[in-house]
């Protein structure tokens, strides 16, 4: 690579990569017209994937109080359904990537959609807690579908070992999920209420999410025969697993807790809430530059590394709050929005990266069901933490990141398959 490309370029082209087939076909294409076809599906799936968040993991954050007030209960209840829905999500996910590495994306990720919609017709019919929180289950349901994990899974059924510059690329765009559906779901509920929001985003499940990844996802040649004579695969749960597991559930609380809490914390050392308001709005645009430095620069290296330098940026900025106080409070929501923006991309990367594309998806639905279990009572376990310790809450938070690094140098680096 020539020395003098600049690093926007080798972001363009990290995004459209020379894709191997991943049913290791020999019928001679040429890579240029496998990176043509790179493109369309990034889009597709980037565009599904923010649908798809925007529309189920995001939505609690603005309908909790008005659906406890419609319902006569406390929010409480809200959040505490949506945890069970991610809860549900963890125990699925490895039968969903299971069902991927036999049949391919295109029919679960359509079903997602489904799924999804079907969910958000229940949550805005219903009148009762029961129906409420059935409604959240199915949401559960959904998201194991049709979240990342399921997204990745897909792009490494179909691209292999060449996965990761697609899967960088579809986090660029679903990176702004909540930047596009905290705006939209705030608007409908200004002009149609709680109830017509959640009709409007499974219509659009429907009408955008389903045709596209039906359309843009490819069809896998002999799926339904595989699928039918194919044994469940014995993936051991080796040291390179658990040390990964571990990881990624440390990291996941914190990513968890400061998507919550974060404006509070930031209270606590000091800020107004203006200032913790407007410093949490710079989590999301530093998520994207690192992403795009994730497909430029720290492309040419191991995701290991790239994985290890995203566990510091949380506790370097907590260091950095705790010695100077809240006017550092926007620096601290650049370290850790950089390093979260990392590591959403590294859940996909490095277990592919470290075993290879072979069960993949149901090897990510292992690796990510401790992850999803400690996203859901992160939240509660954080709050609660808060009450008592305060600002100090970070001294627990940068003790997770700082295991997860420690846990990633006992994890050794294989030999890249390029």
């Amino acid at each position: 690579m020539h020395k003098t490309r600049s690093y926007v370029a080798d972001a363009v082209d990290a995004l459209s990569p020379r894709a191997a087939n991943a049913n290791n076909d020999t019928d001679g294409q040429k890579s240029g017209q496998m990176s043509q076809r790179q493109l369309p599906i990034i889009l597709a799936l980037g565009t599904t994937q923010t649908l798809a968040w925007a529309s189920s993991y995001y939505l609690p954050a603005l309908l909790a109080d008005p659906m406890a007030h419609d319902l006569g209960v406390s929010s409480n209840w809200i959040f505490g359904a949506f945890s069970a829905s991610l809860v549900i999500s963890a125990m699925l996910g490895p039968r969903i990537g299971r069902q991927i590495d036999l049949v391919g994306g295109r029919q679960v990720l359509s079903a997602s959609n489904l799924t999804i919609a079907a969910g958000l017709v229940l949550l805005g019919f219903s009148q009762s807690v029961p129906v409420m929180a059935f409604a959240w289950l199915v949401l559960g349901m959904g998201m194991a579908m049709g979240l990342y994990d399921a997204a990745f899974a897909a792009l490494g059924r179909i691209y292999g070992t060449d996965a990761r510059g697609p899967i960088t690329g579809i986090t660029l765009m679903a990176g702004f999920a909540s930047t596009v559906g905290w705006p939209l779901t705030a608007w409908g509920l200004a002009h149609f209420g709680w109830r017509d929001t959640c009709f409007a985003w499974a219509a659009a499940n429907i009408l955008i999410g389903l045709p596209l990844n039906f359309i843009m996802l490819p069809a896998i040649k002999g799926a339904k025969q595989a699928a039918a004579t194919a044994e469940k695969p014995r993936i051991p749960l080796d040291r390179t697993m658990v040390l990964l597991a571990f990881v990624f559930a440390a990291v996941w609380t914190v990513t968890g807790a400061m998507a919550v809490h974060f404006p509070r914390i930031l209270e606590a050392t000091g800020a107004s809430h203006v200032e913790a308001i407007a410093a949490g709005a710079l989590i999301g645009p530093a998520q994207v530059i690192a992403r795009v430095l994730e497909a430029s620069v720290l492309s040419r290296f191991h995701p290991l590394w790239s994985t290890r330098l995203a566990c510091l940026t949380h506790p370097i900025g907590a260091a950095v709050v705790a010695i100077f106080g809240a006017p550092a409070a926007s620096a601290f929501a650049l370290l850790h929005g950089s390093g979260n923006g990392i590591l959403t991309i590294a859940r996909g990367t490095l277990p592919l990266a470290i075993f290879g594309p072979k069960d993949f998806g149901y090897r990510l639905g292992i690796i990510g069901a401790p992850a999803r279990m400690a996203q859901a009572v992160a939240p509660l376990a954080f709050g609660l933490l808060i009450d008592v310790m305060g600002a100090r809450v970070l001294m627990v938070s940068s003790a997770l990141s700082l295991s997860a690094l420690g846990a990633l140098f006992l994890i050794r680096a294989k030999p890249r398959p390029d």
